[in-house]
């Protein structure tokens, strides 16, 4: 019989991630379709909080390495505590999250079991014809559907791309698993993180909305002027009043390049289409682009498109977006932040 292991790492607050549960879900689908037993791995400085919120998951087994040692992210470290883990499972499947964490781990687990690894997984499936994988190809534009025969097969499961596991809590039994990490794998230390305040924070992975501003916002306007400085104030209190995630168009971050006039809060960082990321959002709300292609193709995975913009022919108007306001992103914003500070007063 199969095993589906799937490996989790726990932070300081217990609880684990929602790209965890979400692999969670995947792996309890898998097994199902399979007739497969499954198997939860955990590596962390304190394990027991974590277990115990996916308790009444169905898994056999519950294995864990536990220690200081394992708080932080390091290569040498959580490659040694995931090979024992799988030493002491056997499994045919390995399946984590695609974090930054396990992404750089995951081909050399598999090479140290001779097993295979598959990054940047989007689909998980089991059919008569065994497992399949989905994942995209040459900038998002192709997706493959992909069988292994070779096992283990270790598998890095996008966040975004399947619904997390909902289950009661309870009380699960971990067994402790031994991984030992020689001197040379310490070498890595973690002295601090530095991350913007709450307030500065504008790329949230799990908001439910993405809301994505284009050049326009920083053309001439009506009057012949531009208002760069109004237009950031406008973006980002709508961020504030609803915590959405903010992309951009590369033709917006790229204009401190021309000494243009640009917004401050944006960086490449918050850069969506071919060459930027594809969020994996709810909903979407695209303001002052024109929904080409190359831009576009980042929303691939948006359940739901909406766009403003002033031209009706745009991009976003021939079968791009679910709805096309045509109208001016500056009256529009303007109306809905009024709006949304009624609400909140």
């Amino acid at each position: 019989m199969d095993t589906i292991l799937i490996l989790i790492h726990v932070e300081k607050d217990a609880a684990p991630a929602k790209s965890a549960l979400e692999e969670l879900g995947a792996a309890k689908d898998i097994a199902e379709a399979c007739g497969a037993t499954l198997a939860v791995g955990l590596v962390g400085e304190a394990l027991q909080g974590a277990a115990n919120h996916i308790a009444e998951c169905g898994a056999s087994r519950f294995l864990g390495v536990e220690g200081a040692e394992f708080r932080q992210s390091r290569y040498g470290s959580d490659i040694a505590a995931a090979e024992a883990i799988c030493r002491a499972t056997n499994p045919t499947f390995v399946i984590a999250p695609a974090t930054s964490r396990w992404n750089r781990v995951v081909a050399g687990l598999a090479h140290r079991l001779g097993g295979r690894a598959d990054t940047h997984v989007t689909d998980l499936v089991a059919g008569k014809g065994g497992v399949t994988i989905s994942r995209w190809y040459y900038r998002q534009r192709m997706e493959a559907v992909l069988h292994r025969t070779q096992r283990p097969w270790v598998i890095a499961l996008e966040a975004g791309c399947h619904a997390p596991w909902k289950g009661g809590a309870g009380t699960a039994k971990i067994e402790p698993v031994a991984a030992t990490v020689p001197e040379t794998a310490k070498r890595t230390t973690v002295t601090g993180v530095k991350a913007p305040s709450s307030g500065q924070q504008t790329i949230r992975p799990d908001a439910e909305l993405l809301f994505v501003a284009g050049a326009g916002w920083t053309k001439k306007q009506s009057d012949g002027q531009t208002h760069a400085p109004e237009a950031e104030n406008l973006i980002r209190g709508f961020l504030q009043f609803t915590n959405a995630s903010l992309g951009s168009s590369k033709s917006l971050v790229d204009l401190s390049k021309d000494g243009q006039a640009v917004l401050t809060l944006m960086t490449h960082l918050n850069q969506i289409g071919q060459t930027g990321s594809t969020p994996r959002h709810l909903k979407g709300l695209s303001t002052c682009c024109h929904g080409e292609e190359p831009h576009a193709v980042g929303w691939r995975f948006i359940t739901e498109r909406r766009a403003v913009n002033l031209d009706p022919n745009c991009g976003w108007a021939r079968g791009k977006a679910d709805v096309l306001y045509v109208a001016d992103a500056f009256d529009v914003m303007r109306k809905v932040n009024a709006l949304l500070a009624a609400k909140q007063a």
